[in-house]
């Protein structure tokens, strides 16, 4: 039989099925005791399509800063010709038409993932390598991304007024390039001002190029989120009392603003790095990022087109590989968003 107790301090009523009651205080040091972050983390571990999708993203990164090590497990590289290398004419790989000997686009003890029509070169090696051409090259460009969006944001939002307004002027003018589209007319001018049209366009200077057009046309959505974050966050009561005790701007933005943002800026930056990465592929693909024979996912899926109808199974497995990133990631964005959002029910 139930029945209800009176509490000594707060005059509320708890209901005791069967059970003795918890010594006083102690829930309520527990709950006092937990940060908003422990609160998140606690959130977020009980999520565990969350957790599945953070530990496969986490992999992906770990192969790819592994791949020289992953590639000698086989014994391959990415940039041997194993159809045309003289050295290895004893365990042919490719017929007389140029296409992959055995299953699945050549797939054996020595090559795991199958081999490149025409020329040979091992998918298993080249799609590591190729990952971690993506992945670290969209890391490096989706932080920069984050920083310039997250500072321009808090800039304008903060002060407001004319600020505010040349600043969102600015964006609405880098929003009216089309970012890709530019990008592939942009590339051409570039090298013809800086490297000489006899000779090979360097892979850094590829690099360098796409870093510095996704960077200068990838931030103003992240500032667009900050700027109106900030806007509401700047007339609220906690921020109006550090006005008035005569903290300087610098200090209320980094005490009292920065960390009520950093919310939509993690969940913001969980999409911001697979769209960064399917960008780069597809700058590869249509042949203005990297090129032969610097490995990479967008150059795979390109080489894939072209063998499409004689080896249909090279473009399997590293499609199925960006598929599963992408999709892990959106989905671990999903959860870090209901981490930090108290009202969700999952």
């Amino acid at each position: 039989m139930t029945s209800p107790i009176e509490t000594e301090g707060g005059g509320a009523s708890a209901v005791v099925s069967g059970a003795l009651p918890p010594e006083p205080g102690t829930q309520a040091v527990e709950l006092a005791g937990r940060s908003p972050g422990r609160l998140m983390w606690l959130r977020f571990r009980r999520d565990r399509t969350g957790v599945i999708c953070a530990v496969v993203v986490i992999g992906y990164f770990v192969v790819a800063l592994l791949a020289p090590l992953l590639a000698k497990l086989p014994g391959t590289d990415p940039y041997t010709l194993y159809g045309q290398d003289p050295t290895y004419a004893d365990h042919p790989v490719l017929d007389e038409f140029g296409l992959p000997l055995g299953y699945l686009g050549g797939v054996s003890g020595e090559h795991w993932f199958g081999v490149e029509p025409q020329y040979g070169r091992d998918l298993f090696a080249m799609l590591l390598y190729g990952m971690r051409t993506s992945l670290y090259m969209a890391l490096g460009i989706t932080v920069l991304i984050m920083f310039t969006g997250v500072v321009i944001g808090l800039v304008g939002g903060y002060f407001g007024g004319r600020t505010d307004y040349w600043i969102g002027r600015g964006t609405d003018f880098f929003l009216s390039f089309p970012q890709q589209l530019f990008f592939i007319a942009f590339m051409p001018v570039v090298t013809s001002f800086f490297v000489d049209p006899r000779e090979e366009t360097p892979t850094y200077f590829r690099a360098v190029a796409m870093l510095i057009v996704l960077w200068l046309l990838g931030w103003m959505g992240m500032a667009r989120l900050v700027r109106s974050t900030v806007l509401s966050l700047r007339e609220r009561e906690f921020v109006e009392a550090a006005r008035v005790s005569g903290a300087s701007p610098w200090r209320i933005v980094r005490k009292e603003i920065l960390p009520n943002v950093v919310t939509p800026i993690l969940v913001q930056f969980t999409y911001q790095l697979p769209s960064t990465i399917l960008s780069i592929a597809f700058l590869s693909f249509a042949g203005v990022g990297f090129v032969e024979p610097t490995p990479d996912w967008g150059r795979l899926f390109a080489a894939g087109a072209r063998y499409a109808e004689q080896d249909p199974a090279f473009m399997f497995f590293p499609g199925v590989a960006l598929v599963i990133f992408v999709l892990c990631f959106n989905l671990l964005g999903d959860s870090v968003r209901d981490a930090f959002d108290p009202k969700s029910g999952r």
